[in-house]
């Protein structure tokens, strides 16, 4: 049975689309080996590294198939959840646990801003429906809504709730004092494309969820706690945060490390100008990351 487990290096997968925007399923099979190539414990879809605001529940049932069959048994597959009610947020978590998924990770209501009894029951009753294991995703920058470290403890508490995505700056202060007020077996983990993760790490995380394109590199800067290697990542973990390019960003370093044949993203996200992509061809040649030998 997959895990639920959500500890380590958990990449958030883009989505590759062929260059007239459909679901590219040989990319998407490629970029499952090339994780796997890359040494990581888990790999998570749908998150905002996904373009997941441009999949159809078709394309989301296709991809969560196709990554649970190039997964080993027991390394988790974490969905995103991003419905902005209890009720479309039950139906596609429980699609999701359908098609492969062991682990949910779920944004809060958003586009009506929540109070924290509504998160409580919120999480409390998705968690109750599914049966997955649910894991907060705390990123005010995204949805505007603000969990404090209080109420993200007592969400800790509830059944089925056994982990935390940190996101807000500063994340390492917060991911300390959430590691502080919650048990033991509740995972805090850092996002953020792991901008922070050495000290996240330091300060009580128990895993990373970056963007996946140099996951093999961020594997061994984590294992061996390498400051040096993981400073020299750091331009390429920056350029990867870009509001509005980081899709392109993200899928044009795949192309170049010969994962995926198109870096096509969906409007409304766009494709990153050509001064953009030559500072991003500077960074990956100054990194000299290997190629994927597919």
């Amino acid at each position: 049975m997959r895990s639920g487990l959500t500890r380590g290096l958990i990449p958030v997968l883009a989505t590759p689309f062929t260059d007239n925007g459909d679901l590219d399923t040989d990319g998407l099979r490629r970029l499952v080996d090339f994780q796997q190539w890359c040494g990581v414990d888990g790999v998570a879809v749908f998150g905002f590294a996904s373009e997941g605001f441009t999949l159809t529940a078709a394309d989301r049932e296709q991809i969560l198939r196709i990554v649970d069959r190039g997964l080993a048994p027991d390394q988790p597959l974490v969905a995103g959840i991003n419905a902005t009610a209890i009720r479309p947020a039950i139906e596609q978590a429980a699609a999701c646990a359908d098609a492969g998924a062991s682990a949910l990770m779920v944004i809060p209501p958003y586009q009506v801003k929540p109070t924290a009894d509504q998160l409580v029951d919120f999480y409390g009753e998705l968690a109750a429906a599914v049966g997955l294991p649910v894991m907060v995703q705390d990123a005010p920058g995204s949805t505007g809504v603000t969990m404090p470290v209080e109420l993200l403890a007592k969400l800790s508490t509830l059944d089925g709730v056994t982990a935390v995505k940190i996101e807000p700056q500063p994340t390492v202060p917060k991911i300390a004092a959430v590691a502080a007020a919650t048990a033991d077996d509740f995972d805090v983990l850092g996002g953020q494309n792991a901008l922070f993760a050495l000290d996240e790490y330091q300060r009580g995380a128990v895993g990373s969820m970056p963007a996946c394109e140099f996951a093999d590199a961020l594997a061994v800067v984590l294992r061996d706690s390498d400051r040096a290697g993981f400073d020299r990542l750091l331009p390429l973990i920056r350029f990867g945060l870009q509001p509005g390019l980081a899709w392109s960003i993200h899928k044009h370093a795949l192309v170049q490390r010969g994962v995926l044949d198109s870096a096509a993203v969906r409007a409304p996200a766009r494709d990153a100008d050509a001064g953009t992509l030559a500072a991003l061809a500077a960074i990956l040649a100054e990194l000299n990351l290997p190629r994927y030998p597919r």
